[in-house]
Formats: C-alpha cells, sequence, structure tokens
C-alpha cells in the first residue's frame, strides 16, 4: 500500500509539472488555480486507466500504436481533461500536440528522476 500512494504521489508531482512546463513554454495553453489541482488529478486516473487499454490495442494489431502508445495516453487524456476540467485549456492544434509533447516528456523526466531520488534516498536511510 505504501509504495502505491508513493506512485501516485510521484504521478501527480510528474503531471503538475509536465503541466506547469508546458503551460509556461505554450502562450494558448493555461491553468486555473484550484482547479489546476483537480485537472491534474483526472489526467493521472486517465493515464493509469488509459495506458494498459493502447497497449493492449497497439499489441494485439502490431501496429505503430504500440510504439506511440504513451504519446497517445497523454494526448487522450490531456484531451478528456480539458474537457471536463475547468483547470485547464489548450487552444489551436499546434499547441495540441506541443502540449502532448511537452507534457509527455517533462512528465516522464520528473518521474524518472523523482523515483530515483527517492530509491537513493531509501537506500541511504537503510
Amino acid at each position: 500500500m505504501i509504495r502505491f500512494l508513493i506512485r501516485v504521489g510521484i504521478a501527480l508531482l510528474g503531471a503538475a509539472i509536465g503541466f506547469i512546463v508546458a503551460a509556461a513554454v505554450l502562450d494558448d495553453m493555461t491553468l486555473d488555480g484550484a482547479a489546476f489541482v483537480i485537472a491534474i488529478g483526472i489526467f493521472v486516473v486517465l493515464t493509469a486507466v488509459l495506458e494498459p487499454l493502447i497497449e493492449k490495442i497497439g499489441d494485439e494489431n502490431l501496429s505503430i500504436i504500440a510504439m506511440f502508445s504513451s504519446l497517445i495516453t497523454t494526448f487522450l487524456a490531456l484531451l478528456i481533461t480539458e474537457l471536463i476540467s475547468d483547470g485547464l485549456n489548450i487552444t489551436g492544434a499546434v499547441t495540441w500536440v506541443l502540449a502532448t509533447l511537452i507534457v509527455w516528456a517533462s512528465t516522464a523526466l520528473a518521474t524518472w528522476i523523482l523515483l530515483r531520488m527517492f530509491v537513493k534516498n531509501v537506500r541511504e536511510n537503510r
């Protein structure tokens, strides 16, 4: 249970960093205060649900979907989050593409760094 909560915390923090980086870089992507927290929660839940589904579709079809499942998941999670949340607004096709790439890369990098820091901290405390 502790590991699950740590993973959720890291996923939430990684997604928040990804959203903040994308919003800072892209003029047509905005985040809205308190609703931003809800948007991050929605995004993380959607990512957790969509990733296995998209990977399964990619595995069954042995297509390009399998190669880009994380990017597709990020795009779909952003799209659904933007539709049902007031905390995220993305306008324009180019912004959608760039937001997907930035959120995907930033979230992946932040999650990797946070996980490494946490593991290193746990090892040092043993």
